[in-house]
């Protein structure tokens, strides 16, 4: 059985992560904030990933929702005082995290997403990666219109990047998240993740699937030059790491994609210096 609303707590410390490594740079105030995002995606997550019946991750979820709401009219459950506190001093929008949990509900549905419509898949990026994006922007003391904008564009391209990197583990679970445009632009009928993944034309998916992901990471790079340059150093650090992990999934090679791709050591030590984060 998945937890009561009333154990729903956030992870003490964020995992070991590109997203750690990139916001060490904020002062205390900003990087405690950001942790407790980091940590309300997980929680998040890890229910829609476990092992519960859909309908018990689902009320789960739904429970979260009502634990967020009650952050915003101050009435949330210990466990979340740190986050209501962070509501308010950075305007946090309630929708953003309404949306992270829309993400969620998406992948705790009975039926695995598998082959969705493009416009689909672009709302799910937007739920689970730009609505982050968007709660963080917020933290950084952007100017709402340049930090929409770069939470949009970098959102997409991590979490497209995601998909990609993730297709054997998410065929575990029975998901595929490649677009069925561009499935059947290549040629391939089938939806089943097991299936597509072992087609001959899986490369030439992807490989579209890459074009989409690199041409937001232009954008957002793009977004980032209209932005304070130190306000800047997380998102260009998580986006440099993710480029980079893009491009060695590029260089790899689709067709092998249980073969994890991790960034070397000195590849990490090169964008924290870049990027002043040691």
């Amino acid at each position: 059985m998945l937890p009561d609303a009333a154990t729903a707590s956030l992870p003490l410390q964020p995992a070991a992560s590109s997203f750690s490594m990139a916001m060490r740079i904020l002062p205390a105030p900003q990087r405690a904030a950001m942790r407790d995002i980091h940590g309300f995606c997980r929680a998040v997550d890890d229910v829609a990933d476990g092992d519960g019946a859909p309908q018990e991750k689902c009320a789960a979820l739904e429970r979260w929702r009502e634990d967020v709401d009650a952050c915003f009219l101050g009435t949330g459950p210990a466990p979340l005082a740190s986050l209501t506190r962070h509501i308010r001093r950075y305007g946090l929008a309630r929708e953003d995290f309404h949306a992270v949990i829309d993400g969620m509900l998406m992948d705790a549905q009975p039926s695995p997403i598998c082959a969705p419509p493009a416009a689909t898949l672009d709302l799910y990026c937007d739920r689970v990666a730009s609505a982050v994006g968007r709660l963080s922007v917020r933290v950084f003391g952007l100017p709402p219109a340049d930090g929409m904008l770069l939470a949009h564009h970098l959102g997409r391209a991590l979490q497209l990047t995601n998909i990609l990197r993730d297709l054997a583990e998410d065929a575990e679970r029975g998901r595929l998240y490649l677009p069925r445009d561009l499935l059947v632009d290549v040629g391939i009928i089938a939806t089943e993740p097991n299936a597509v993944l072992h087609h001959p034309s899986l490369g030439n998916a992807c490989d579209a699937l890459a074009d989409i992901a690199e041409d937001h990471f232009v954008q957002a790079r793009a977004a980032m030059k209209q932005c304070s340059r130190r306000a800047m150093r997380p998102a260009r650090a998580m986006g440099a790491v993710y480029h980079a992990q893009l491009v060695r999934l590029r260089a790899r090679g689709w067709h092998r994609f249980a073969e994890p791709v991790k960034l070397s050591k000195p590849k990490k030590l090169w964008i924290a210096l870049r990027h002043g984060l040691i």
